[in-house]
């Protein structure tokens, strides 16, 4: 017979055996094969290309101005006042106001329209609903320059020139289609059994909807927020047009201004456009999870 390697204890119960050390196997180094060698090689490559010229704009935008014609890559001294210079110079306070009062509000307003309407489109089979959707995707083939004069010419009637609420309402207008679209195909992913549930459990239609639908649509419509305010963030066509007083442009045009008819103050259009884009990036980076699984929705079944 076996040996017991059980030894009892005081209270008469047998103790455990002592576990066995494993003893954990050497880790080899991973060696890394001429494609995979090629295939980094040539990502970073395509990432220095891409980077370089956001590179070249910072550096310009702390170049002096005695440097800006010089052909060194780096300057001899780095100017950090260029961006205080910036802000006292020019009326980039109130742009930046403007445009964000502008991508904020549009974006709201979008999201207010878009998400009952692709609601109702994806769960309603109504006559006439693929025509509504071609109708959607036909405005967006619109250009907003192709209806600059009718535009003007209406907000000019109405008074409304110079207006923030103008620029909301335009680019509103130009981002609704897509927003629409893309809320739509989200919708209809999500399984209507799970809406079904819940008005059972006493819930009505909009309940089911606040409740349940949204926030397993929320990449989509995280997808849809971020697309239109980058959209309103870097219009420039229409806020040019509609737009003639310094104060009440969007940041976009008044970065413009340091084009001049003779001279382009470089450094500080280089500082401005750093301001610009510095408020999109970070945006992004926040939700970028929920913008790749937002335009992947109903890719697989």
């Amino acid at each position: 017979m076996a040996q017991n390697t059980l030894t009892p204890t005081r209270s008469g119960a047998p103790a455990p055996a002592p576990a066995k050390t494993r003893k954990s196997a050497p880790r080899t180094a991973r060696t890394l094969g001429p494609r995979t060698l090629l295939i980094t090689a040539v990502a970073w490559l395509l990432a220095a290309v891409f980077l370089l010229p956001y590179a070249e704009m910072v550096i310009t935008a702390l170049r002096p101005a005695h440097e800006l014609r010089d052909a060194t890559y780096l300057p001899g001294a780095f100017e950090w006042s260029n961006f205080v210079d910036v802000w006292r110079e020019s009326h980039l306070v109130d742009n930046l106001r403007v445009t964000l009062l502008v991508a904020g509000g549009s974006t709201l307003l979008v999201l207010l329209v878009a998400i009952p309407a692709a609601y109702y489109t994806a769960r309603m089979k109504f006559r006439g609903r693929k025509l509504f959707l071609l109708l959607v995707l036909v405005t967006q083939m619109f250009q907003p320059t192709s209806l600059l004069v009718g535009l003007y010419r209406e907000f000019y009637q109405l008074d409304m020139l110079n207006s923030v609420w103008t620029l909301i309402l335009c680019n509103a207008a130009f981002n609704l289609a897509f927003a629409i679209w893309i809320l739509t195909a989200y919708f209809s992913s999500i399984p209507e059994a799970l809406e079904e549930s819940a008005m059972i459990d006493g819930l009505g239609r909009a309940g089911a909807l606040l409740r349940i639908t949204l926030p397993l649509a929320m990449p989509g419509v995280v997808t849809a927020m971020i697309f239109t305010f980058i959209a309103a963030w870097n219009e420039f066509v229409m806020g040019l047009t509609l737009s003639t007083i310094p104060e009440n442009q969007p940041l976009t045009v008044g970065i413009n201004s340091f084009i001049g008819n003779y001279t382009v103050q470089w450094n500080y259009l280089f500082a401005g456009s750093v301001i610009a884009i510095v408020p999109v990036v970070i945006l992004f980076a926040l939700i970028e999870r929920k913008v790749v699984s937002g335009l992947t929705a109903g890719s697989v079944k």
